[in-house]
């Protein structure tokens, strides 16, 4: 699942993350510190499930929030604060969020709490999925339970070269990797396409290295070399991408590349980083730079789609 939270206490965002990652809840696709930074826009960008929002914050505050995104936002809200008016607790209630966590934060009650939620999302993909079902039996056609369009396997792998070329990643060796990534990931939902979940990064290797070899054994020694290798140059590629885009940013902050792809590829915070190292003139390291591969493929993927 995917998770968005609003709060303007780092303290309370770092350790909600914590909960939800640590207990493989789902991952955090975003934080924000005050809800005037986040639309309705932003939330589908991110295709995220579960809102978690302070009641409580400056410039605009959760209800207020809520109110900004509905009805465009159709994922589960649980609303934190340290409010405990009854009334304002109701009237929470009727603007639809869905859950209520008292600070300060207890483990135990996030957990309790974010579990239900989750299983309330799941029971809501499955009705779905059976109605998916008998529209197709009733119809003879099949509902696609993704909003990205459909695509043939080439045309998303050119879709994926388009993308490389803009992230100036295309002539990494990386680049071939993610290419055929992509057409792993075409193929995944092809066979899953009412149950899909994203697969894990170590599948995604796997699966690419024994087709390279040509072995079926996920476990043979050649494989795991090759998915290590695979690994290193898929990061050596999205930080070039980062490069590349950072050096357009504090060239131009405005640049069309840099506005359109910055955002949808990288967290906001290792942008800024990146753009601040370079202002002082000092050049990007890979080694301390945080590389997020499994959301960069995340998005190459649904972006390549939409091509």
């Amino acid at each position: 699942m995917r998770f968005f939270i609003v709060d303007d206490d780092e303290a309370i965002r770092s350790m909600l993350s914590e909960i939800i990652e640590d207990n493989d809840l789902g991952e955090v696709v975003g934080e924000a510190d005050n809800g005037a930074s986040v639309d309705a826009p932003l939330l589908a960008m991110k295709r995220v499930d579960i809102l978690l929002i302070d009641l409580l914050m400056p410039l605009r505050d959760g209800i207020e929030t809520v109110q900004a995104i509905q009805p465009a936002f159709a994922g589960r809200i649980v609303m934190l604060s340290q409010v405990e008016n009854k009334e304002m607790i109701a009237s929470a209630y009727q603007l639809g969020i869905h859950y209520y966590i008292t600070k300060p934060i207890n483990r135990i009650e996030v957990l309790s709490i974010l579990k239900n939620v989750l299983e309330h999302v799941r029971l809501q993909k499955t009705i779905r999925s059976i109605e998916q079902n008998l529209f197709a039996l009733t119809t003879g056609q099949t509902a696609s339970p993704h909003a990205a369009p459909s695509c043939k396997r080439s045309t998303l792998r050119s879709a994926g070269q388009f993308l490389l070329a803009e992230l100036g990643m295309i002539g990494e060796s990386g680049g071939k990797d993610l290419l055929d990534i992509l057409e792993f990931l075409f193929q995944h939902q092809e066979a899953h396409p009412l149950d899909y979940e994203f697969p894990a990064l170590k599948d995604m290797f796997s699966h690419v290295a024994m087709k390279r070899l040509q072995l079926s054994d996920a476990e043979h020694s050649e494989v795991k070399k090759e998915c290590k290798a695979l690994e290193q140059r898929i990061r050596r590629a999205i930080f070039q991408g980062l490069n590349h885009l950072t050096c357009l940013g504090v060239t131009d902050y405005s640049n069309p590349k840099f506005e359109e792809y910055a955002p949808k590829f990288f967290d906001f915070s290792q942008v800024r980083k990146s753009m601040q190292t370079l202002q002082t003139e000092d050049k990007l390291s890979i080694s301390d730079t945080h590389i997020n591969s499994k959301k960069f493929i995340k998005v190459l993927f649904l972006e390549a789609q939409k091509r």
